[in-house]
């Protein structure tokens, strides 16, 4: 588990995701911190991470990357610590595209390729 400090790119990610779940590795997005975090066996314990780091639980947002996929479904916003009904998000995914796109954004300055 780790906060990244410099971006990676698709065959660093592989080789991420092939140490837990082989095509798939989970994170957590802080979009008003613009970090990610990655390569966590659970979302929340990404979630922990970056809460210890200074993160606020109202800016983080879990995802699943999958390095061997390309276009739209390279992202996928699916997680547990998703489900937010004070914020508005009732479901695992995010609701919101405007916060889909933030998501997005953070990803691509992390993750290139």
């Amino acid at each position: 588990m780790e906060i990244l400090t410099k971006k990676l790119n698709r065959e660093e990610l592989k080789r991420l995701a092939d140490g837990l779940f082989g095509d798939m590795i989970k994170g957590v997005v802080d979009v008003e911190r613009r970090l990610l975090a990655l390569d966590g066996e659970l979302h929340s314990d990404l979630e922990a991470l970056l809460l210890a780091d200074g993160s606020k639980q109202k800016d983080l947002w879990g995802i699943n990357l999958y390095p061997g996929v390309e276009g739209e479904d390279f992202l996928e916003f699916d997680s547990m610590i998703n489900m937010r009904p004070s914020q508005g998000n009732r479901s695992r995914g995010v609701e919101s595209e405007p916060l889909r796109e933030k998501i997005r954004s953070v990803v691509a300055a992390w993750v290139t390729g």
